[in-house]
């Protein structure tokens, strides 16, 4: 197959990684892709969000299958666009994107199929919305309705946090177009997990969990990131659980987007909290998270690539998603002023030797090549430095052992990754 990928994040590389792997695969191109997914395929200069540029790239190159990595081309219509030209996609369409697109659609859907969530409220304009939770009170959760790069949620403790969200969003814009309307949730308490399926009308086929580290500060502290590292499986959370929870947050869902009109077809990432009344849905994303598919697909033992042709048929049957029974762990390596505005530029070396250690993999995201052919920083989440172990606490150690030979001042992390993970499983085993 030829298989265009389109992205330039760590979840790419990963993606790009596990694909390279399939028998079936006989070229990969990448767009706009990384200088390690340059290793893997061949990078083509079209942007994520560029749908014209992507679907006239895949016409050039012949591509029997497009995989979306990112959630803009989705929202921007990719697979609509790719059907149009009978191409493969292995993406939902626009309408059924918007489960991600805006998180007054989910929250319409959940109500609709008896979803367990938070309870919620939407406001359009700045007044009203700061009139609610100065009535409601704190905590609560102020959500941007639209994309807004992993960075429109803010659990806000305090009722003068959840006011300055509003402003910040609904006022001053610093979300753009993604803030103009908010939705203010109940806080759900609890352990959060991320559970992944790959779906086709109302069937869905598990794929796994992981258990993401949302805050850039050690002891999660600081504002919340795009994410700053992973673990999976997570603790107390194995399969059986995991597809007792598709059962309640995800086949519902898939059945009343059938109801509607608006099937869903592609990876859905089901963002959960399980609290002391079962699993609740927080929100869903329509593809792989990141660093949780850096994490999870360092274990995948069955063929990616067949999984995602069989999505983009409408066809599961037969999928074969198996893994290793390790636990893995990505660390996310991330500039300096990271959420804020990251410093650039730095060079990065010892890449070779941290990726050579014992069962770690090293994947790219906001990297590039500059003038002199040296790898530099050029976002803010920079690098997902991987591992798996028999134990959590293997791969962890294996993980910043990897972490510790990277060369990059510039280079910032969260030292506990895991942590959280190994204490709870420490106590269910004195239980």
């Amino acid at each position: 197959m030829r298989v265009l990928l389109v992205g330039s994040g760590g979840r790419e590389h990963a993606m790009a990684a596990a694909m390279a792997r399939s028998p079936r695969l006989e070229a990969l191109f990448i767009a706009p892709g990384n200088p390690g997914t340059a290793a893997l395929g061949t990078n083509c200069a079209v942007k994520a969000d560029d749908v014209a540029g992507l679907i006239a790239l895949a016409q050039q190159e012949r591509i029997d299958l497009v995989v979306p990595g990112p959630e803009a081309p989705l929202v921007a219509g990719l697979a609509d666009a790719c059907k149009a030209a009978g191409i493969a996609c292995a993406g939902p369409t626009r309408a059924a994107a918007a489960l991600e697109g805006s998180k007054t659609f989910t929250k319409e859907v959940c109500d609709a199929a008896g979803i367990p969530t938070a309870r919620w409220e939407r406001f359009d304009a700045a007044a009203p919305a700061l009139d609610y939770v100065r009535r409601h009170g704190a905590p609560v959760v102020v959500k941007a309705d639209g994309l807004a790069a992993g960075k429109g949620v803010v659990v806000a403790l305090s009722v003068a946090e959840a006011e300055q969200a509003i402003t910040d969003m609904m006022t001053d814009g610093t979300l753009g177009q993604a803030g103009h309307s908010v939705v203010i949730e109940d806080c759900l308490v609890g352990d959060e997990v991320s559970l992944f399926a790959f779906c086709a009308g109302e069937t869905a086929v598990l794929i796994g969990a992981a258990q993401d580290h949302k805050r850039i500060g050690d002891g999660d502290t600081g504002p919340n990131t795009g994410g700053m590292g992973a673990v999976s499986p997570p603790t107390g959370f194995g399969r059986e659980q995991q597809e007792a929870a598709l059962d309640v947050l995800v086949r519902p869902m898939l059945r009343e987007m059938a109801r509607r009109g608006t099937p869903f077809t592609g990876i859905i990432f089901a963002g959960l909290m399980l609290t002391n009344d079962g699993p609740q849905l927080i929100e869903y994303n329509v593809r792989f998270g990141d660093p949780e598919a850096e994490a999870l697909l360092i274990r995948l033992e069955s063929d990616l690539l067949t999984a995602l042709a069989g999505v983009a048929k409408g066809d599961l049957a037969g999928t074969d998603i198996r893994f290793s029974g390790q636990s893995s762990i990505s660390v996310i390596m991330a500039a300096k002023g990271y959420p804020g505005r990251p410093v650039t530029g730095g060079v990065i070396r010892n890449l070779a030797a941290a990726g050579a250690l014992p069962d770690v993999h090293v994947f790219q995201a906001g990297t590039k090549r500059d003038d002199a052919g040296e790898l530099v920083a050029a976002g803010g989440r920079v690098l997902a430095v991987c591992a798996t172990g028999d134990t959590l606490a293997q791969a962890r150690a294996r993980a910043y052992e990897a972490v510790g030979l990277i060369d990059w001042p510039d280079g910032i992390y969260r030292h506990d990754i895991g942590q959280r993970a190994l204490a709870a499983q420490e106590k269910m085993g004195k239980e």
